[in-house]
């Protein structure tokens, strides 16, 4: 979990939970109506749990039933116009609310837990939510009274069990069950004010919980970085049977690599360094490195008498040419590198998709020298290297 809260009102309560992914863990679900290939899946979804153990009762804890989906569903609703848009917030967000007591509406407890929950992993929600259930007794002479917070005995007795959400000024959700033929203006008009009232008080209460949420991602939160290439680029990215997009998820420990039609990249890791060195190796891959970029580091993948080529990312080599390889001439490149050895090379040129790259450009960089008259020239014999 990234985010928790315990909610009490009453005797109701609910144990939330916030937890964080990448776009990858998205909801998706199928239908006679829909392919499971053209749905992007729900950035945030609620799990609603209602045991037996939350109203004193003993039994079987299985699927969820009716009543838990529905109320689930009512509770995400309440939600969801809260949640920031992916641009805004590049996580997608599961609450989990757990009913560990029960005598009112453990959907809305659910609401206003699921809010602070979401608060506390460092969710930047518009505006907080909180929810109220409303009750009604009505007479057959017409007379009525509305009731705020309905308790469980209220609700089986009453004439109607009316479910209010949002924020201060805002309804984000309702739901009526009614037992009567109908209601009046004055008594919905009458309703709606007072779950008003009552949601506005609850988010006092909120505002009020000790410790308060932390507003922060927890350090066990997943890091993304967001990017995007050429789409013309996306099949090169990927490499046949997903070999280049693995080993850049295996070289930088990425959870997940997401890549849409439109070239839109999103990488999700368990620190910022490995998301952003993802990043760096999906752009190598997807654009040519600039002349005068330093690459630290990188191993030699093979020695030819001509030069040795270096592995600057997954998918991308570069040759550096034998007369590039040191500061005094050099005979063969056998010499002084061998595969598997680490060089720290610069690129001169980048001709065809083909990277001259220098350690020699690198020596005199590093001494404060010029390396203007090496890039302009190139190695002089980039033609000789392949890049894949």
């Amino acid at each position: 979990t990234h985010g928790s809260a315990l909610f009490t009102r009453g005797e109701t309560q609910a144990l939330c939970v916030a937890t964080l992914g990448s776009q990858g863990d998205a909801l998706r679900s199928e239908s006679l109506k829909t392919d499971r290939s053209d749905n992007d899946g729900e950035r945030f979804y609620l799990h609603y749990f209602f045991p037996p153990s939350s109203v004193g009762e003993c039994g079987r804890s299985g699927p969820p039933g009716r009543r838990e989906l529905g109320h689930g569903e009512l509770a995400q609703r309440a939600l969801a116009p809260a949640v920031p848009s992916a641009s805004e917030f590049p996580y997608t967000v599961r609450v989990e609310s757990t009913i560990t007591e029960s005598n009112g509406s453990s959907s809305m407890a659910s609401v206003c837990g699921g809010a602070l929950a979401m608060l506390d992993a460092g969710v930047p929600l518009k505006r907080p939510i909180a929810g109220i259930a409303m009750g009604l007794i009505l007479e057959p002479d017409g007379r009525f009274s509305v009731l705020s917070d309905i308790l469980g005995s209220e609700d089986a007795l009453g004439d109607m069990d009316f479910k209010v959400a949002g924020d201060e000024s805002t309804i984000t959700a309702f739901q009526m069950d009614i037992k009567v033929e109908g209601i009046t203006l004055d008594i919905m008009q009458q309703a709606l004010a007072q779950a008003g009232d009552g949601r506005r008080h609850i988010l006092g209460e909120m505002a009020k919980c000790s410790p308060p949420p932390r507003q922060a991602l927890s350090k066990h939160a997943p890091n993304v970085v967001q990017l995007k290439i050429d789409p013309g680029k996306k099949g090169a990215v990927i490499g046949p049977g997903g070999r280049i997009i693995n080993q850049i998820r295996d070289a930088t420990q990425a959870l997940n690599i997401q890549i849409d039609e439109d070239g839109n990249v999103e990488v999700t890791a368990g620190s910022v360094e490995n998301a952003e060195l993802a990043a760096d190796y999906i752009l190598l891959v997807a654009e040519d490195p600039p002349s005068g970029k330093i690459f630290r580091n990188r191993k030699v993948t093979s020695v030819q008498p001509f030069g040795a080529f270096v592995e600057l990312g997954p998918g991308r080599e570069g040759l550096v040419h034998v007369s590039q390889l040191d500061m005094v001439p050099v005979p063969d490149a056998a010499a002084v590198v061998a595969v598997g050895g680490k060089l720290d090379v610069m690129v001169l040129d980048v001709n065809n998709g083909k990277i001259a790259l220098s350690v020699k450009a690198v020596m005199l960089a590093d001494k404060g020298e010029s390396v203007e008259d090496l890039i302009s020239g190139g190695s002089g014999s980039g033609s000789e290297g392949s890049s894949t």
